[in-house]
């Protein structure tokens, strides 16, 4: 390959070419084994969003997208209130060019090539999207999940469904009849209540079929631009699920009162605003008193995105690590070929991959769980498990992922920088850690019988090794039955046996005895590099992170 003058200059400097241009799915081996069996078009489709996310045109409207932070404009200059919030041009490119491959509707859409692989299917594109800017990606998985809410009320799922699953990106500032599309958003904490959102105190009062008006507030209201959002309200029944416009068919603002967008560490793409609502109506969305199990169908869904947005920034972070550690020289050899170096990236890229599989296995459940008891258990526990300990472990991942390019990794011309604070917010929303935790639990109160069909499916992958898990698996769930507050290790070991049964499962071999004995065999770790002489780090990079042609 020759190099250009510029490049050559940088490689004088000792300094590697920027990681661009480079197909984030043909250069991820593990990601092209899982589509393997795909058929053709899908797996050319994942070729596409694989250049196109680490194209330079791409990484630029990333960097503008967060760069041009969203501005909130109440008021017009007569005094009149407008509540908008303006986008630079690059977020409504992101969003156009991520409508039009299906983010927001390709698991409804029943196309043949995705019929019983569509969450599947979708998973890897959302994936894949996350290794360029996972800001925009909140209205999309918000307006996926929603039809899982809906559908709860059948005349409100035949008006919005065709709008909401619409591939035509429409931005403009409607009402939601005359637009070619709609994006949803989602109201559920308030100041008092957080997480418990059964402390709610807006209230909902029914003023005809299906049709009621809400009064109160919501701390977080995500992405305040959408076409209708749904929200929790107190009925006189109890906790009900809305549907609620931003405008009415004439035009004009349905209640909602924008007070100011939260000024974010990461997601800054992204609006997030605090909102008042006064004689402002909605769509009940099942039974009046049914509104946390109608809204946790769409939560459940918004939870698989958690994981696998989490995953693929730890996967785009590590892959530009590795890609400047093999391009730098350090004492007259590649920094990669340097022990302790190899030994992190190894270690990192363990869990990378681990985190990886486990996120389309759990998309994998969800499109067998109809027909499937296994997946449907896998499904229900997994779910919190699997976004507790992807996004849990996102953070540090990506700062070791970040130390690794050394100062020059800890500037904003990097999308690593972009990355790692963008990661604490999928550990955060949809439940923090422990709001997971309590999730298992509930299971293992209300359902303990689906923990035995799970460990069905993680004895049959993992070999040899099952039976001892299986036990430190069951002695966990009898310690969370007499202590609440051990339900986190009872989580992390689902999660590091399910991952490593899955890549098993996928035929890692190597990389999945190296998971396995490091993380279910060896004592507890904190930081990465922990890897003995026994495993060759060499390997699992080269495997995991083949080097660019």
């Amino acid at each position: 390959m020759t190099l250009n003058r510029n490049e050559q200059k940088l490689a004088d400097l000792n300094q590697p070419k920027p990681w661009s241009g480079i197909n984030a799915f043909r250069s991820d081996p593990l990601v092209v084994d899982i589509a393997a069996s795909m058929p053709r078009p899908l797996r050319d489709d994942f070729e596409s969003i694989g250049r196109y996310v680490t194209s330079p045109e791409a990484q630029d409207l990333a960097r503008m997208a967060n760069e041009g932070v969203p501005k909130l404009r109440t008021h017009g200059p007569r005094g009149e209130r407008l509540d908008v919030v303006e986008f630079h041009p690059a977020w409504h490119a992101l969003m156009r060019r991520s409508m039009t491959s299906g983010l927001h509707a390709s698991a409804w859409e029943d196309l043949a090539d995705e019929r019983g692989r569509s969450h599947k299917a979708r998973a890897i594109r959302f994936y894949l999207t996350a290794q360029l800017e996972c800001g925009h990606l909140c209205p999309l998985t918000m307006t996926s999940a929603s039809v899982a809410a809906i559908s709860a009320s059948p005349a409100v799922q035949k008006e919005w469904a065709p709008k909401i699953l619409s591939r035509k990106y429409d931005s403009t500032n409607r009402p939601w009849m005359q637009k070619s599309s709609v994006t949803i958003g989602m109201g559920m904490t308030e100041k008092q209540g957080g997480t418990d959102v059964r402390a709610n105190t807006s209230t909902a009062e029914r003023v005809g079929e299906g049709i009621y008006r809400l009064n109160g507030h919501k701390w977080f209201m995500s992405a305040p631009m959408s076409d209708a959002f749904v929200i929790l309200a107190q009925t006189r029944d109890g906790l009900g699920c809305f549907l609620v416009p931003r405008l009415l068919e004439d035009g004009s603002a349905n209640g909602l009162r924008f007070q100011r967008l939260k000024d974010k560490l990461g997601n800054r793409s992204n609006a997030s605003s605090e909102v008042e609502f006064s004689d402002t109506f909605g769509f009940v969305l099942g039974a009046p008193d049914a509104g946390i199990r109608t809204i946790l169908d769409m939560v459940t869904l918004t939870r698989l995105d958690c994981a696998l947005a989490s995953a693929g920034m730890m996967r785009a972070s590590l892959a530009e690590a590795v890609h400047h550690v093999r391009g730098r020289k350090v004492s007259g050899k590649p920094l990669i070929a340097q022990p302790m170096m190899t030994r992190v990236l190894a270690d990192m890229a363990l869990d990378v991959a681990a985190a990886s599989a486990l996120s389309f296995r759990l998309a994998e459940a969800f499109d067998k769980a109809r027909d499937s008891a296994e997946d449907a258990a896998y499904a229900r526990i997994m779910t919190p498990v699997a976004k507790y300990w992807s996004c849990k472990i996102a953070p540090a991942l990506i700062a070791e992922a970040m130390e690794c390019l050394g100062g020059s990794g800890y500037v904003e011309e990097r999308p690593i920088a972009r990355h790692y604070r963008e990661a604490p917010v999928n550990a955060i929303w949809e439940g923090s850690g422990n709001v997971m935790a309590l999730d298992v639990l509930r299971v293992l109160t209300r359902g303990k019988d689906l923990f035995e069909l799970l460990f069905q499916v993680i004895s049959r992958d993992l070999g040899p090794a099952a039976k001892k898990t299986v036990d430190v698996l069951r002695a966990a769930m009898s310690l969370c039955e007499r202590d609440e507050g051990a339900a986190r290790m009872l989580v992390e070991q689902l999660a590091l046996a399910a991952a490593a049964a899955e890549l098993y499962r996928l035929g890692a071999g190597r990389i999945a005895d190296a998971f396995l004995e490091s993380r279910l065999a060896a004592g507890w770790r904190s930081t990465y590099g922990m890897l003995d002489s026994r495993f060759d780090s060499a390997y699992i990079v080269d495997l995991l992170y083949p080097a660019a042609i």
